[in-house]
């Protein structure tokens, strides 16, 4: 299980070091992409084939089948890390999630988010602010299945 947060700072060629607690779970190919909410996943390759796979099935004539796919796979990359557990993160990825120079990596569980530090420091902000209602209905939801 990914867990924790670490501070780090992108290097001037756009590499950063991931954790060594998190290399260890990720693998040796994991896969880097387009997150939710304005970071980037880290993903084990299991999990990214179990993800495709549940795609794959999905009727292809469904719009918002077609373009979860496009926003998840068309940037994606095999993550490779150097003797010091570097990454390069491509341009394309630093853009969409506005990653200069202070980063966040952040286990959840069964992936890693790469966050600019600012900008996950105001998301968690707003997502602390809403807890107690966020808890409430994930209740009401896992209540509907028993």
């Amino acid at each position: 299980m990914l867990l924790g947060r670490y501070y780090h700072t992108l290097e001037s060629k756009g590499r950063i070091a991931i954790p060594p607690v998190f290399r260890r779970q990720l693998g040796q190919r994991p896969i880097i992409t387009r997150g939710l909410d304005g970071c980037l996943f880290v993903v084990p390759s299991e999990v990214w084939q179990q993800l495709t796979a549940d795609l794959r099935g999905s009727p292809l004539t469904k719009q918002d089948t077609r373009e979860f796919i496009r926003l998840i796979a068309h940037d994606a990359q095999e993550v490779v890390f150097d003797p010091q557990g570097r990454t390069l993160i491509p341009q394309t990825l630093r853009s969409y999630a506005k990653i200069t120079k202070e980063v966040v990596v952040a286990g959840s569980l069964d992936w890693v988010e790469i966050w600019d530090r600012d900008i996950y420091h105001q998301h968690m902000a707003g997502t602390e602010k809403q807890a107690a209602e966020v808890a409430e209905r994930l209740a009401n939801i896992g209540g509907e299945h028993e």
